[in-house]
């Protein structure tokens, strides 16, 4: 049998199936009660779905019990050759026929992306993984491409440069190269004329801006403080200064939770370690928040050249002008490291 037969002989059992169920049911009620149970959710349907396994996650997460007019509608319009994959949300009022159709068509729901400020390519592809289609792995594959990276205009050491934390409204399914191609759209968006006139202004290149506020987010938690300390890098910068971030450190050492630097710290080798280094490293230390970002842009204007954590373990800072203020700062701070035992 050749195909046009093929399709003849398919579409006429579908009639005669479709016939024999008008006779049995009005049609009417096989495609306008609703198919669900209890509020609306979301059904994901993913690039492996069938038929078969589209109609079992309806029947099982969504207690759909009465599917005979969705599988009469995906039998008469082939929709096993044609899934679209997605996030469909469905109400609890939606009939057989709605939901076959927005199934059919492919109107997906839009969905929310949280994009994480983190230290690691690493960390962000698994956090991004877990809420679109695309597979995490496939996601930190890409991004350790150093020739796709290169593509982008980015290094391994700067890339962390190129994502902006934020919340974004995406399509589920989209694949690894849609996440990056999303995200080069939004970086484009936010480095406008007026934020890269700012960085200019400052004698930093955006990528730079990135790094410098990947170490003062790294430096306060404090927002209110993080200006305060963009301004004290930058005039560090400005008089040729070495930064000393003891966050660099950290990041050169790969030991995110050390609490005290000593000075075999110091003396790591890394163009990390800005206690070693001239000027900034060769990228960020981490995928730096957006508020840290504008914090470098409209840096606070001020002559501290030093800062040293409060004794009170608040999180903030003593900032200095000399050398002499800074030392008296330090002094309380390694008493109180030392009044509770923190080596």
């Amino acid at each position: 049998m050749n195909m046009n037969r093929k399709k003849a002989a398919f579409a006429i059992s579908a009639a005669a199936l479709l016939v024999a169920l008008c006779a049995a049911v009005p049609l009417s009620m096989l495609m306008n009660h609703p198919i669900q149970r209890g509020s609306g959710s979301l059904l994901y349907i993913d690039e492996d779905d069938t038929e078969d396994s589209v109609c079992t996650k309806l029947e099982e997460q969504f207690s759909a019990r009465r599917l005979t007019g969705f599988k009469l509608l995906a039998s008469v319009k082939d929709y096993k050759s044609h899934i679209h994959t997605g996030a469909y949300r469905l109400s609890a009022e939606e009939t057989t026929l709605q939901l076959f159709r927005k199934l059919n068509n492919g109107h997906q729901t839009p969905v929310r992306l949280v994009v994480p400020g983190v230290r690691t390519i690493g960390r962000m592809a698994a956090t991004v993984g877990r809420q679109i289609m695309a597979d995490s792995a496939r996601i930190a594959s890409l991004l350790n491409d150093s020739a796709y990276c290169a593509s982008l205009g980015y290094s391994k050491e700067t890339l962390p440069a190129f994502f902006l934390p934020n919340t974004y409204e995406v399509y589920w399914d989209m694949t690894a190269e849609d996440f990056v191609k999303r995200m080069k759209k939004e970086y484009a968006r936010f480095w406008n004329r007026q934020r890269k006139d700012k960085a200019e202004a400052a004698g930093l290149t955006p990528v730079e801006v990135c790094t410098l506020a990947s170490i003062v987010e790294e430096e306060t938690a404090n927002k209110s403080e993080m200006p305060v300390v963009a301004g004290l890098y930058l005039n560090r910068l400005r008089i040729g200064m070495p930064l000393q971030a003891d966050p660099t450190v950290k990041f050169a050492l790969q030991d995110f939770g050390l609490r005290r630097i000593l000075h075999k710290h110091l003396e790591t080798d890394s163009p990390y370690n800005t206690y070693k280094i001239q000027g900034l490293p060769p990228g960020p230390i981490r995928i730096t928040s957006i508020h840290a970002i504008e914090s470098v842009l409209n840096y606070a204007h001020h002559d501290y050249l030093y800062m040293c954590a409060k004794e009170d373990f608040s999180g903030t800072h003593n900032f200095a002008h000399t050398l002499a203020q800074h030392q008296a700062n330090a002094r309380r701070y390694q008493q109180a490291l030392n009044r509770r035992n923190i080596r």
